[in-house]
């Protein structure tokens, strides 16, 4: 079954800063993820990538890159993943986030997410953990966070 969302990343990454019109097009639709200005990546079933650039915007007082905004780019990139890897009939909501901070993050950010266990098409609502670990340039985890996901069924048309 086709996934909308899959299919516009991959229409766009025809046109030259595919992956810029379709962050924007992703902010849009969810407009406070535009707070920190992503890139989104890479995007495929199980995993989506993301970058933020380190600027004033997502800058605390000590100069690294806010608790928030890791927050933030870890929500985009494992809400985004989801939507992309499931199928048109369900949907999903985030129920909860753990976090663990593991060292300053300084640089330009990169996220990674992929699920903890596979998506599948289910008849009834589950659980979907998924993990998202930021870098910063040098490949040094800064960030962890464990996202839980609600995936349920659509409910059916009426009328």
């Amino acid at each position: 079954m086709a996934n909308r969302l899959l299919d516009t990343w991959h229409r766009l990454q025809r046109w030259p800063a595919g992956d810029w019109l379709f962050s924007r097009a992703v902010c849009f639709k969810a407009p406070y993820f535009a707070t920190i200005a992503p890139r989104i990546t890479r995007l495929e079933p199980g995993r989506c990538e993301a970058r933020i650039r380190h600027r004033r915007k997502v800058t605390n007082h000590i100069g690294t890159v806010h608790a928030i905004a890791l927050c933030n780019l870890a929500e985009l990139v494992a809400g985004v993943m989801t939507d992309a890897s499931l199928p048109g009939s369900m949907r999903w909501i985030p129920r909860g986030m753990t976090v663990e901070y593991l060292k300053k993050a300084n640089g330009p950010m990169h996220a990674v997410a992929t699920p903890d266990v596979p998506l599948v098409e289910a008849s009834e609502g589950y659980d979907l953990p998924v993990g998202v670990v930021v870098r910063d340039r040098d490949g040094e985890a800064v960030f962890r966070a464990r996202i839980a996901m609600w995936v349920s069924p659509r409910p059916a048309r009426q009328g």
